[in-house]
This record gives C-alpha cells, structure tokens and sequence, in this order.
C-alpha cells in the first residue's frame, strides 16, 4: 500500500474553507460528509451558525449532499434529519461501501462526487480505495479519553509531516 492512498487530494481546516470555486475546480457536483469533527466536534448534535450557512450555501448551489459517517444510527439519525440530509450510519469506512451507497444516493457520476472529513484512516483512505476525490479537514476538537483515536491521531501527524517533506 502506497502512502499515496493516505494523502487527501485537498487540504483545508474546516469544512467552511471549502468554497463553490474549489468544487468546480475538482469537477465535484456532490459531497459526501463525515459528522463527528467534520461537521460538528465529536458526538454534538449540535451544529454552529457558519457551518449552518455553509450547508445552505451549497444547497442553493445545487450541490448534492448526504451524511456518511461510522457512527451509529442513533447518533447520526437526528443530527442528519435535523440538517435536511440523507445518511448512512455504520458505513464501514475506510471500506468503500459505504462511500459508493452514498454516491448512489447522490445520483452522480463517482467523477462527481468527494468525500469531506477529518480522519486518515476512515475518511481518506476509503475515499482513496473508492477512488473519488477527497478532502481532508483539520479536526475540529481532539478527541479525549479515547486512546486509540489518540493512537491513530499520532499516526496522522506523521503522515501528514511526510507529506509536507515531500510538497517541500
């Protein structure tokens, strides 16, 4: 496995720095989107006012959108109906699966489509082993008294370290 397939296409810190020039660039007409540090910090069904507005903006935009998230039913559910969005809970990332039900779900050429989260692992390889573009978000909050997720966080920064050796 090439460290290629940890590498997102796109970089950016929230998921608000992702603008409708950016999409058109990649040719993307749907996003598919991670909840937990993505959209909201780590188990919140709560959403802030500029990503609110963000979602709205790329609603009236025409960009198709759904929820894809490892999460459970009842976590992902609400906060999704809650933002007017389809979902797909315990999607198996980085298995593929889940991102081409969401593809399906789009109706869009896999061409089309992105994935938009915060975790290497989860959202960026499946994206990668999918083969569709993927943007990698900064996460939102760090997530605490989870050490594995600490573990895997650890695991990041070193990806993202050697990515930055090699663009230098």
């Amino acid at each position: 496995m090439t460290m290629s397939l940890f590498y997102p296409t796109v970089y950016k810190n929230r998921v608000t720095d992702i603008t409708l020039q950016d999409l058109e660039q990649l040719g993307v007409r749907g996003l598919l989107l991670d909840v937990d540090n993505t959209l909201t910090t780590h188990g919140s069904q709560e959403l802030s006012e500029d990503v609110r507005r963000w979602l709205e903006t790329m609603k009236q935009a025409g960009i198709a959108l759904t929820v894809v998230s490892n999460s459970w039913e009842w976590r992902v559910a609400p906060f999704a109906t809650k933002l007017g969005l389809r979902h797909i809970s315990l999607s198996c990332k980085p298995s593929p699966f889940g991102f081409l039900r969401g593809i399906h779900r789009l109706k869009l050429p896999k061409r089309e489509c992105a994935a938009v989260g915060d975790q290497v692992f989860t959202d960026i390889l499946g994206a990668n082993l999918c083969g569709i573009t993927c943007i990698q978000l900064q996460p939102i909050a760090l997530e605490t008294g989870k050490p594995f997720l600490a573990l895997r966080r650890k695991w990041e920064r070193k990806i993202y370290a050697k990515r930055k050796e090699r663009e230098t």
